[in-house]
C-alpha cells in the first residue's frame, strides 16, 4: 500500500481545516441565482502557477520579464479588475508559493465577474503570452490554475491559493475550486460553510 508523505498529509489536514463541516455540493444542486442576488455578493479569484525554465535574470526569460509591466498595467486598466497580488515592484515574481521549489512562480487576482476575467485572459494582448508560455515555462505536471468565489472585499493569500489548487488537483472541479471549462456559480450555503479565518492572510496586504 502506498503511504502519503508528511507533506501530503499536512496539505490534506490544512484543506480539511478550512471547513467547519464537510460540505461539498455538486453542480446539479441548483446553485444558479436567477435574480442575481448571490452573484452581487461575490467576486471571482484566480491563481495561476508555472515553473520557469531558468532564473528570471537569465536571457531565456527576457521575453517574459520585459512584458510584465505591460501585461500587469493592462490588467489594472481592464473592466472588472479588482485586485492582483504584487509587491512594490508592481508584480508577483518575488513570491514563491512552494518552499521546495524556488522556480515556481504564481500570479493571483480578483475580478468582478468571470466574463471580465475571461476577456482579459483570452481576448487581450495577454493571450499572446499564453501562446508563448512554453518559451519561458516548463510543461507543468499537475493542476496549475484554479478559480473560486470570494466575498466582496476578501483578499486571497498564497496559503489559500495553494489549498484551492491542491483541492482541484485531487477532487476535480467543485465549488471550492474550479476551472473556466467547469464553472460553479456561488452558493450561499456553501460559502457560509467555509472558515475564511483558516487561510493565512495575504502577505502583500
Amino acid at each position: 500500500m502506498l503511504r502519503a508523505s508528511s507533506y501530503e498529509l499536512q496539505q490534506r489536514r490544512e484543506i480539511l481545516r478550512t471547513f467547519r463541516r464537510p460540505h461539498f455540493i455538486e453542480a446539479a444542486d441548483g446553485m444558479h441565482d436567477s435574480k442575481g442576488g448571490t452573484m452581487a455578493k461575490y467576486q471571482i479569484a484566480q491563481v495561476n502557477i508555472g515553473r520557469i525554465r531558468a532564473p528570471l535574470d537569465d536571457p531565456i526569460m527576457a521575453g517574459f520579464v520585459n512584458r510584465l509591466d505591460e501585461i500587469n498595467q493592462l490588467a489594472d486598466r481592464s473592466p472588472g479588475f479588482v485586485w492582483r497580488l504584487q509587491t512594490n515592484e508592481g508584480n508577483a515574481t518575488y513570491f514563491r508559493p512552494y518552499e521546495h521549489d524556488d522556480r515556481i512562480l504564481l500570479n493571483m487576482s480578483v475580478w468582478e465577474t468571470i466574463d471580465a476575467l475571461k476577456h482579459y485572459v483570452y481576448r487581450t494582448v495577454h493571450a499572446e503570452l499564453l501562446r508563448q508560455r512554453h518559451e519561458w515555462f516548463e510543461k507543468f505536471v499537475g493542476t496549475y490554475t484554479a478559480l473560486w468565489w470570494v466575498p466582496v472585499g476578501h483578499i486571497p493569500g498564497i496559503d489559500e491559493a495553494r489549498k484551492r489548487l491542491a483541492h482541484l488537483d485531487k477532487y476535480g472541479p467543485t465549488e471550492f475550486a474550479f476551472t473556466f471549462k467547469t464553472v460553479f456559480e456561488p452558493n450561499e450555503e456553501f460559502q457560509r460553510g467555509i472558515d475564511w479565518s483558516a487561510f493565512k492572510p495575504c502577505p502583500a496586504v
